[in-house]
């Protein structure tokens, strides 16, 4: 499987197979898989913003918290699929963002089986209050 970081479209992409454990009885992806799939594409699109998650909680005491989120199943994966998911920034404000995803099969291309949004905000480790997001994030949204 080839990793592709970033695709035609300007959406970031992420690759991701299907295992049998992530599969229910019928043979398909279990719905809360997709939201697995979905934030393992957010951490490696962070990842490659030079954002690791851990050095921010111990270098600067920030953390981000998924505040809000929602999927549409369309069609189901199953065991093996090679799937593809993309993070595509929507809205950044000083403490939050909000990106876009899509879970396709085969492809970045391929059929559209989900879609999703998540909003994530960034706050203090200790205090758990709102934080101003890294500049190397904000910094995506004025190119």
């Amino acid at each position: 499987m080839d990793t592709e970081k970033a695709g035609a479209d300007g959406a970031f992409h992420w690759p991701v197979r299907v295992y049998y454990e992530d599969t229910d009885a019928q043979g398909l992806v279990y719905f809360a898989n997709y939201f697995k799939y979905m934030e393992r594409a957010r951490t490696e699109w962070l990842r490659a913003r030079g954002i690791e998650q851990d050095r921010l909680r111990a270098e600067e005491n920030r953390l981000f918290v998924v505040v809000e989120t929602g999927a549409r199943f369309l069609v189901p994966a199953r065991f093996n699929d090679e799937l593809w998911v993309s993070v595509e920034l929507e809205e950044i404000a000083r403490a939050s963002f909000q990106m876009a995803q899509e879970i396709r099969r085969g492809s970045p291309d391929g059929e559209l089986l989900c879609t999703g949004t998540t909003r994530a905000a960034c706050i203090t480790a200790d205090s758990y209050r709102p934080a101003r997001l890294p500049r190397t994030l904000l910094e995506v949204s004025t190119g």
